[in-house]
């Protein structure tokens, strides 16, 4: 039924190019009942350039899918061209309303065939009013009806998982919907809108919106011409023309996060936020692991714990609950901190309840999916187990025994039929738990960055020229790809496997300074002897990596290869967090690394030049995916668990918390 609709929606349309063609349409443009953009121009257009349209405010994002069935976002692919927005649905019979826009695109794409510059920096968007009906199929079959307009330039299908995901998206452009109701008082596959559609810029601006009088290609296609001139004049976005290099506008949440650089200053300000005061919109984190985003591979098949919303829902629960922990004050999110790249920018090495030391730093969890090993010497191996070790450690959660977590859950009212729900009928245990935590871990997937869209996606204008230079480096003479690796399809930019490279080869060895420096606070550092440190600290045992879990000599000082993917967002860097940039980073392996007897014969100086360090810097500066900001709003929505006069208090012996 649905694809009958369809096909007399695009029989509709097709009749409508058909007439317009004809001699018929000149009376008929001349009534009222037909807009302009079907007929030529009545006015005469103003010089490109001699006039302006300033910003109208922000072009909203969210999650849609395109004709393929993948995830991406709006704002991801904003970048880079001005992008035409028009929402539509495949059963739209109004001949101003739906038609219109897709005849005025067809006719901007026409001209795309002789105009290079406008197929270079002009993409097409219409986006469904219909996700119910117009699935990522129909979306194709109806893009295939403008396949005559030629090849030139880019018109894309977009459509969404659900009523819910589009709802938000809706209300951001201030596009009201009406299902048509029948005689019945039943729904009908008629939609009442208003025709709206948004000329974007690259900077994720609204510089115009056009309605049904003023909807006409030749008016649109001079806009465009317009903001380009007025780019090339600030030399904010240039010409595909001109080769010159594009800034990329970075999402809100995706930078750096709040690391302590001038701490030794009095004037330091933090930008950490307190816990309670984070607030968000929640996302659909299913739709993202079923369909990765753009970069990004299938996910594995875990055929024990298949992926579900009351799973995923209940595991992003515990990961934020300060309950977990023994005294009730910590949770996994505050070594993994959402704004912070789900690491901790703040710190080189974790700190776990009461301020306990952790040796290493906190590692991103940014598509952990994909890992074939955990933690940073390989001890572990699947995200089930791998909870446990932070909920038992001493350092971290501290929580006695597997049965003390557990029994501790069941007694938290809010936890309530929720574990019988996810796990059809099954209570809380240790293997529903683990089960629970990796579920929401393996969603955290962040892709389609400005890399992504330059390599597999073949948007050319994507990546900068520095970025591009970088990207050669990365593949050739600085060797980088050896270890971080990109597959014809996707890129997780590791191997996988362990290496050394001489982090903590002296300092296991014994080799350190006679005194530290200390910052007690913003403004306030003393030099200390270490001797005098040691005799007030408990000694930091060495740590050896991956011998630790062998026992294999031949093993020391080997730590796995992380992913690059959001590696601008994950300072400090290195498994104990003694690399505060990027620039130190390459700095670090152009020097050749730290010499050791066990030294990676991978691992050998570069010969990078500055400008070449910093044109690889701006190549890892674009593997931030485009969706962080929706993977951070979620987090920040999540409930944070704190105890209240319902809950049992269980460093008190099960009591109730006393009024």
């Amino acid at each position: 039924m649905r694809l009958q609709a369809f096909y007399k929606s695009i029989l509709c349309l097709c009749c409508i190019l058909a007439v317009l063609n004809s001699k018929a349409a000149e009376k008929i443009n001349s009534g009222e009942t037909i807009a302009p953009g079907y007929g030529t121009l009545a006015y005469e257009l103003p010089e490109v350039g001699s006039y302006q349209l300033p910003p109208l405010g922000k072009a909203a994002d969210g999650l849609v899918l395109d004709e393929q069935g993948k995830t991406i976002s709006l704002q991801g692919i904003y970048h880079g061209k001005y992008s035409l927005l028009s929402f539509i649905y495949s059963n739209c019979k109004d001949v101003n309303g739906c038609p219109l826009s897709s005849y005025v695109f067809y006719k901007i794409k026409t001209a795309m065939r002789t105009d290079k510059v406008l197929a270079d920096n002009l993409q097409l968007l219409c986006l469904s009013f219909d996700p119910e009906r117009d699935t990522p199929e129909v979306m194709r079959l109806y893009a295939a009806n403008f396949k005559y307009a030629g090849n030139q330039g880019e018109w894309r299908f977009l459509t969404t998982p659900s009523v819910s995901r589009l709802t938000p998206i809706l209300k951001s452009y201030n596009q009201d919907i009406q299902r048509e109701k029948s005689i019945n008082d039943e729904n009908t596959e008629d939609i009442s809108h208003i025709l709206r559609v948004f000329l974007i810029d690259p900077q994720m601006n609204i510089r115009n919106i056009y309605s049904v009088g003023f909807l006409h290609a030749d008016l649109i296609i001079n806009d465009v011409k317009t903001l380009l001139a007025e780019a090339d004049d600030v030399e904010d976005v240039k010409a595909s023309t001109k080769n010159e290099e594009v800034k990329v506008q970075q999402p809100l949440l995706a930078q750096p996060g709040d690391v302590k650089d001038g701490y030794e200053l009095a004037s330091y300000t933090t930008r950490s936020k307190a816990i309670n005061a984070r607030s968000g919109n929640t996302t659909d984190l299913l739709t993202i692991a079923r369909n990765p985003p753009l970069g990004l591979p299938s996910l594995p098949e875990i055929e024990l714990n298949s992926l579900t919303k009351d799973k995923i829902q209940l595991g992003r629960k515990l990961f934020y609950d300060r309950r977990l922990s023994l005294n009730d004050t910590f949770s996994c999110a505050m070594c993994h901190v959402p704004e912070q790249g789900f690491t901790s920018n703040e710190m080189a090495m974790a700190v776990g309840i009461e301020g306990r030391s952790v040796r290493r730093n906190s590692p991103t969890i940014y598509n952990v999916a994909y890992a074939s090993s955990l933690f940073h010497d390989g001890r572990e191996h699947t995200l089930e187990q791998q909870v446990w070790s932070p909920l038992l450690a001493h350092n971290e959660m501290a929580n006695p025994s597997v049965g003390y977590v557990i029994n501790k859950i069941r007694q938290i009212p809010d936890y309530d039929g929720l574990f019988e729900r996810a796990f059809d009928g099954q209570e809380i245990n240790m293997l529903t738990l683990g089960e629970a935590f990796a579920s929401y871990e393996r969603t955290l997937l962040s892709a389609d960055s400005a890399f992504d869209r330059w390599y597999f996606g073949k948007q050319d204008r994507a990546l900068s020229d520095s970025a591009k230079r970088g990207f050669r480096l990365f593949t050739g003479k600085g060797r980088c790809v050896t270890c971080h690796s990109i597959e014809k399809n996707s890129a997780l930019f590791t191997d996988n496997q362990l290496h050394n490279t001489g982090i903590v080869y002296h300092e296991s060895m014994g080799v350190k300074s006679d005194k530290e420096r200390v910052i007690l606070a913003p403004g306030v550092s003393v030099e200390i002897n270490r001797d005098i440190i040691a005799s007030v600290s408990e000694k930091a045992p060495a740590d050896l990596g991956l011998y630790e879990v062998t026992q294999n000599p031949d093993d020391r000082w080997k730590y796995k290869t992380p992913s690059l993917r959001n590696i601008s967002l994950t300072a400090p860097y290195m498994h104990n967090g003694s690399l505060r940039t990027l620039e130190a980073v390459v700095h670090f392996y152009n020097e050749g690394g730290i010499n050791n007897e066990l030294l990676d014969p991978l691992i050998q100086p570069l010969d990078l030049s500055e400008n070449e360090i910093r044109d690889l810097v701006e190549f890892l500066k674009s593997l931030t995916g485009s969706n962080v900001d929706i993977l951070v709003a979620d987090a920040f929505a999540a409930p944070i668990g704190d105890l209240t006069r319902q809950d049992p208090n269980w460093t008190h012996k099960g009591t109730r918390l006393n009024d």
